[in-house]
């Protein structure tokens, strides 16, 4: 199961005083270490939720990914190379959507992978071709140099690498309400069973592997939301813990998340 929990009295937003951390998440899969900003952890986390809302498999996500970080860095950009726009730069003129649907991230995620599903063999099909059918880059050799940041997000953010997401945070300045929470995770995620009580939301996660692809959303996207902690099970991902990492104990798919 899935809890969401906010503080005694929830009155909407909710502020606490802040001091300055350098924030920055730090993700840890295969062997290897990656550190990304909050606003890129958070817009890869909902990259990485929408293939497993739609039932792809985690390759999905690693080419979405490394694709997103050569276009923009993982940035939602109201910007680019002539009419380029958003995570993918996609382009109104090529058929990809309005600037404002494609400056609505989980339109272009879609449609990114609305595109890479037409083309069969995807999930074992070298990287850079495939990102380059997708995209028609000017540039298609470049998607190779970030192939390993792609598959550490991936791996992690779909809940194939249990614990491998931290980040160190700014105290929070303001927190969202749950019902907030819940409606980004059907949308992003396709999590439907949310049920929220005073300050909280519980979901029950299907196995293991969802429980933990949910708690890294959580993470990824704390700042965003003003989450304090996250556990699965016994374990723990606390905002004032910073870099320590999750806590020892029994995992599970019971996640509870914090805000405020």
């Amino acid at each position: 199961m899935l809890a969401l929990v906010g503080g005694a009295g929830w009155f909407g937003a909710r502020f606490l005083i802040s001091s300055v951390v350098n924030p920055q998440c730090t993700i840890k899969a295969s062997g290897m270490t990656e550190t990304f900003d909050p606003d890129q952890t958070a817009n890869a986390a909902l990259i990485s939720a929408l293939s497993v809302k739609r039932e792809m498999p985690p390759r999905a996500a690693t080419i979405a990914l490394t694709t997103a970080f050569q276009e923009s860095k993982i940035r939602n950009l109201r910007y680019g190379d002539r009419d380029s726009l958003g995570l993918f730069q996609q382009r109104p003129s090529q058929g990809w959507g309005t600037e404002k649907e494609i400056l609505d991230p989980v339109h272009s995620t879609n449609r990114f992978y609305d595109a890479l599903e037409r083309f069969k063999g995807y999930e074992t099909a070298d990287i850079t071709k495939i990102a380059q059918r997708v995209q028609k880059s000017g540039f298609p050799e470049a998607y190779r140099d970030h192939e390993g940041q792609g598959r550490v997000l991936a791996s992690t953010l779909t809940g194939h690498s249990p614990a491998g997401l931290t980040c160190r945070l700014d105290a929070v300045k303001q927190a969202v309400s749950p019902s907030r929470v819940i409606g980004d995770l059907s949308q992003q995620m396709g999590v439907t069973s949310a049920r929220a009580g005073d300050g909280t939301v519980t979901v029950s996660a299907r196995n293991a592997t969802t429980a933990w692809a949910v708690a890294h959303w959580s993470v990824a996207r704390a700042e965003l939301y003003g989450v304090t902690s996250v556990s699965v099970g016994q374990r723990a991902w606390d905002r004032d813990r910073g870099d320590e990492g999750w806590s020892g104990g029994t995992a599970g798919t019971t996640v509870t998340v914090k805000l405020g």
